[in-house]
């Protein structure tokens, strides 16, 4: 026999059984899993901005490039194709997967430009899904006989 008494109160009192251990580390389990999927989230949403800001300078790049046609002693905006330069495409696409040529509309009466970069990233699905960044810029026309 024991050598102290033992009341109906001590019995219920001794502690964790395995069961309340299990459910315990399955409440701790299922918090860590949110937590993991919350830490994926933010690196993909941190690569994702990424991928904008390179995106940003690749159609700033785009814009630089049409300002090299721009005439000071012509009245006319400078052409779309300007753009199709390879090299443009070969210079951005070591930062932006599958990067495609710009898709650029205008110039309208006064030479505005609408830049599109468009990329491939398979974290968003398929093709049609892939990320568009539209960047719009103003350039100057020269006025003749200035």
């Amino acid at each position: 026999m024991d050598s102290y008494p033992r009341s109906p109160a001590s019995r219920s009192a001794r502690g964790f059984t395995l069961v309340e251990a299990l459910v315990a580390l399955l409440v701790l389990a299922i918090g860590l899993l949110g937590v993991a999927g919350m830490q994926l989230k933010s690196l993909q949403s941190a690569h994702a901005g990424y991928q904008r800001a390179i995106a940003s300078l690749a159609a700033q790049d785009a814009v630089e490039i049409l300002w090299s046609g721009v005439d000071m002693t012509s009245s006319t905006c400078p052409p779309i194709s300007l753009l199709e330069d390879k090299r443009w495409v070969t210079r951005w696409q070591t930062f932006l997967p599958g990067l495609q040529e710009p898709i650029a509309s205008g110039p309208t009466g006064d030479c505005i430009y609408d830049i599109q970069v468009k990329w491939n990233d398979q974290r968003f699905g398929d093709a049609e899904s892939s990320p568009v960044f539209t960047y719009r810029a103003r350039l100057p026309k020269g006025t003749v006989g200035s």
